[in-house]
């Protein structure tokens, strides 16, 4: 019976290391997951926001460059499915910042995943494991000129 049970135990933390252990970094398509249902309703259409490369109006005053760290929970979620909520979770972080600041875009968003940024005004980078999924950018807050 002893023998059952630490064999069990074996096998729990053997599938538990293995599930843990999983760590892809996806770049996915931003068009997508800002053009989810859950992304329309929530975001604000007063704060703009321009990812790298992305021309954006002149800027009138920049008010700080911020940076998101946002993980759900993947459990059960597609990949795309997981990334696109977190996504959503980092650019509301972003908004309200800008909010906060006063300013009425974020420009210059990159993806910034265990702070190695990456630059693209297309994709953004998405670290997904089979139990969480984790999404970082970086803005600057502005004021643009209307």
């Amino acid at each position: 019976m002893k023998y059952l049970s630490t064999l069990a135990t074996v096998a729990f933390l053997t599938v538990s290391l293995n599930a843990a252990a999983r760590d892809d970094h996806k770049m996915l398509p931003l068009k997508d997951a800002l053009e989810a249902p859950a992304a329309k309703e929530k975001l604000d259409q007063s704060i703009k926001f321009y990812f790298a490369g992305q021309p954006h109006p002149t800027v009138v005053k920049s008010l700080g460059t911020w940076p998101t760290n946002k993980k759900t929970n993947a459990f059960g979620k597609s990949d795309t499915e997981a990334c696109n909520w977190v996504f959503l979770s980092a650019m509301l972080t972003l908004q309200e910042r800008a909010q906060k600041e006063g300013g009425n875009a974020v420009i210059d968003i990159k993806s910034n995943y265990r702070n190695n940024e990456t630059a693209s005004a297309t994709d953004f980078m998405c670290g997904v494991g089979n139990i969480v999924a984790g999404v970082a950018l970086k803005g600057t807050v502005v004021k643009l000129a209307e």
